[in-house]
């Protein structure tokens, strides 16, 4: 399983124990990659964090790598209303973690691209989303106000396309793969951060 692994320590003994977090993504041409790996340095920010930046192409023959980490961000673009053929074979392949429920109760959330603003990437949510519930995973949206509400410029804005099902960005078609205003890269952090969160706050209170 090839990865790219990330870690931040503690910067405290007493801190709470590592969380182990997968961004598993598919990318055709860089854009959804890109976004994963801002997601990852969001969700790296937090302490006791450890992130692996994960190809959706190279765990297919893998899938049992996924019971390794406690929370999976999944990640695609958007084709025709839906998910990579790349990333449904990936999906596919779990099959057998869904028979034995190996990956009930882990932290889960999605992220998509597409070249235009709406591009039906709902429906793509939607599908991660529902994938995650046939394995009995914690399904996390995206709990980020869209700050063009607070006067922030559009382009600038966290969340400036209003999704909460999970994160969603934009990127034009045939741009360059960093090719992302900055709103769209804020938002990738802050999606990350809060993921990585949620996973450490969802383990402190299982313990207490």
């Amino acid at each position: 399983m090839k990865s790219q692994s990330l870690t931040k320590k503690s910067n405290s003994p007493g801190d709470s124990k590592m969380k182990k977090l997968a961004v598993i993504y598919h990318s055709a041409h860089g854009h959804t990659e890109h976004i994963a790996q801002h997601i990852a340095e969001g969700a790296l920010s937090v302490a006791d964090t450890q992130v692996h930046l994960l190809k959706a192409e190279d765990l297919i023959s893998q899938p049992h790598h996924l019971v390794e980490f406690d929370g999976v961000l999944l990640g695609s673009p958007t084709y025709f209303g839906g998910v990579t053929g790349t990333f449904k074979n990936f999906m596919d392949s779990t099959g057998g973690l869904w028979r034995t429920q190996q990956l009930k109760g882990k932290l889960a959330a999605g992220f998509t691209v597409s070249s235009l603003p709406a591009g039906d990437k709902q429906t793509t949510l939607i599908a991660l989303f529902t994938f995650c519930m046939q394995h009995g995973m914690l399904w996390l949206g995206n709990p980020i106000l869209p700050e063009q509400h607070q006067g922030v410029p559009y382009d600038e804005a966290a969340n400036r396309l209003g999704s909460w099902s999970g994160l969603m960005a934009q990127a034009s078609h045939a741009s360059a793969a960093d090719a992302f205003v900055v709103g769209d890269i804020k938002t990738a952090r802050m999606f990350g951060r809060s993921f990585a969160q949620t996973a450490h706050r969802i383990s402190n209170e299982t313990q207490n």
